[in-house]
């Protein structure tokens, strides 16, 4: 017998080949692309006689202005679980980003859902059963005139920390669990239920090799528990089977297995397509059991040494489908704003001053200072955190943010600002300042005297690279990061981040500060280690485009922030040089990076530009 199991996962409502952003065409993403592959691929196995699969693995609802429009139409089908009836899905698993619109919004979207929807470690703590802990498929395998039943368990499981990443939606609304505790549990119920095959969609990377609790990447541990036949990944926006994860402990990144079992993770926004196939036996005792299997993924994009790129074409069906949706939220994007009189970018954002990095900053402390007044807090300064939405690295070298100078609409908003975030404020201390510092400067590979090497290291995510607006700071990359990516102290000997000034003076261990945030970092997203001492601050719901869409329209008050002296500078190394991975279109602005000397090595296989930055 023969399994096919085709899927996506991370979509983020791409589901045009189209950047909202730029207002132009992106042939590497979209869903209608992927659509194309989906049905060649289930059309090439039903021909031989195979089953076919086809699974989401969440992160499907927001990240587009299209995902902010499909949501509004409260009285429409949603558009995406439309495509998925299309489609033929058989099951959709939740990621942490579904969440972000809210309960009540994913509630009616999962409503127009075409086939159950998992979540196995997200428990409601009301009686409201939209989506389902596992999911048992009866499915009928055809053979020699006969017809055999197969029943595939399903399980899903997520990042646990999405409960404080979206607290302010969440709280007290759900609860959830380790993914590997509920793993196992589900594993043991699927048995019980008979099933032949149980598969794992399971909306998390490749991380930690042993089994932890809380792990937010826990692919490889998820992929030793005995019961699971194949798995889906996801989170991450990586791909696999890929090189890039080449030399990981019990994975072979060419063959697509972990622990020796298939898995693939496709990408994000339609960038691939994953595909496991899967050969069952019988057994002595006539169960059945995988014989053979192979992971693969197909691009939307196929490389072209001879030319550019060549993009599948897009499938007419969902063309069509997407058509009226995509021209609303063009129209609805160019909505004029307001006015600036430079051009924003976010290219530099690791090296030299993000004017669009310091006008968010501004907007946040221009609507957190009205709610202060009055207060015993009033007199304490304000700071403003903000970190780079649109950073290249995993996402690819067309993700960067970039907002010409003149007239404002609101796709230029949604570019400076992507996520559906909410300000929050906190009190925090100097001695918290400075370890939130350390912990931001993590984002930096150390260089030592004399040296090279990426100035960026990619294990660790760009937007927890967080500014802090109000101070002036040094980072010297010749020490090593003071804390790792999970907030553990690991080098409390060293310091990068240097000098550390509020209006010229230093900053003291006990003097405090209000500092403007994001829901996500001030819910503990990241791991970094000030939030379980700052004090938070009461303030109403205040989605973060909206403040900045105000501020940029002239309803809130110009902030004395947005022209404060640049907030961080990268410390003299002498001798070494560092390889700054960006977008193409940085070429136009190279003069702001004259201070480290720069020089254009040339694009590298994955279309980044290369400069070499001397410190």
């Amino acid at each position: 017998m023969n399994i096919r199991i085709l899927a996506t996962s991370d979509l983020h409502m791409n589901l045009n080949g189209f950047d909202f952003y730029t207002d132009t065409p992106d042939p590497s993403i979209g869903f209608t692309r992927t659509a194309s592959l989906i049905r060649l691929a289930r059309q090439q196995a039903e021909a031989s006689g195979a089953l076919v699969l086809l699974f989401d693995n969440g992160d499907s609802l927001q990240g587009t202005p299209m995902g902010d429009w499909a949501v509004e139409r409260a009285n429409a089908p949603h558009i995406l679980m439309q495509a998925f009836a299309e489609l033929r899905y058989d099951a959709i698993g939740l990621g942490n980003h579904d969440f972000g619109f809210g309960l009540g919004v994913l509630d009616r979207v999962l409503a127009d859902a075409p086939c159950p929807v998992i979540c196995s470690n997200a428990y409601r703590q009301d009686a409201t059963q939209v989506w389902q802990n596992l999911s048992v498929l009866h499915r009928t395998f055809h053979k020699n005139g006969q017809q055999i039943p197969l029943k595939i368990g399903v399980f899903s499981v997520l990042p646990p920390q999405t409960a404080k990443w979206e607290a302010h939606r969440l709280q007290e609304a759900v609860v959830m669990e380790d993914i590997l505790e509920c793993a196992h549990e589900k594993v043991q119920d699927l048995q019980a239920h008979g099933c032949d095959l149980i598969l794992a969609l399971a909306h998390t990377g490749l991380g930690a090799t042993e089994a932890q609790s809380d792990l937010e990447n826990a692919i490889i541990p998820l992929a030793a528990i005995d019961g699971i036949d194949a798995l889906i990944a996801g989170h991450s926006h990586l791909t696999f089977p890929g090189k890039s994860h080449a030399g990981l402990e019990h994975v072979d990144a060419i063959k697509g297995r972990v622990h020796g079992k298939p898995v693939v993770m496709p990408g994000s926004a339609g960038s691939h397509l994953g595909v496991i196939d899967l050969t069952l036996r019988t057994t002595k005792r006539g169960n059945w059991s995988v014989q053979t299997h192979s992971a693969e993924l197909r691009p939307v994009c196929h490389a072209n040494p001879n030319g550019p790129p060549e993009p599948v074409v897009e499938d007419p069906d969902l063309v069509i489908l997407f058509t009226s949706g995509h021209t609303e939220t063009r129209r609805r994007t160019a909505e004029p704003v307001g006015h600036i009189d430079q051009h924003l970018h976010s290219y530099f954002s690791f090296c030299a001053r993000d004017r669009g990095l310091a006008l968010v900053a501004a907007a946040q402390a221009a609507v957190l200072r009205p709610y202060l007044q009055g207060s015993p807090i009033a007199e304490l300064p304000v700071l403003s955190a903000t970190s780079p939405c649109k950073f290249g690295g995993r996402a690819g070298p067309r993700f960067f943010t970039d907002v010409p100078a003149g007239k404002i609409c609101l796709r230029h908003v949604t570019d400076l600002y992507v996520f559906p975030n909410e300000l929050q404020a906190v009190v925090v201390s100097g001695e918290q300042i400075r370890d939130w510092l350390e912990m931001s400067a993590g984002i930096f590979n150390q260089i030592a005297p004399g040296t090279s090497s990426d100035l960026v290291d990619p294990n660790r995510a760009g937007h927890n690279f967080d500014v802090l607006h109000g101070l002036t700071y040094r980072i010297d990359l010749s020490q090593p990061p003071r804390f790792e990516t999970n907030g553990r102290l690991v080098n409390p000997a060293h310091y990068r981040v240097q000098d550390i000034r509020f209006n010229d003076a230093p900053v003291t261990a006990n003097q405090h500060f209000v500092v403007a945030l994001n829901n996500y970092r001030a819910s503990g997203g990241g791991h970094f280690p000030f939030v379980g001492h700052a004090k938070p601050i009461a303030l109403p719901a205040l989605p973060m485009q909206r403040v900045l869409q105000d501020y940029l329209s002239g309803i809130l008050p110009r902030d004395p922030l947005e022209n404060a002296p640049r907030p961080f500078r990268l410390a003299s190394v002498p001798g070494a040089s560092a390889i700054l991975k960006t977008g193409p279109k940085a070429r136009q602005h190279l003069a702001e990076l004259n201070v480290y000397d720069p020089y254009i090595v040339g694009e590298d296989e994955d279309g980044f530009l290369q400069i070499r930055l001397t410190f």
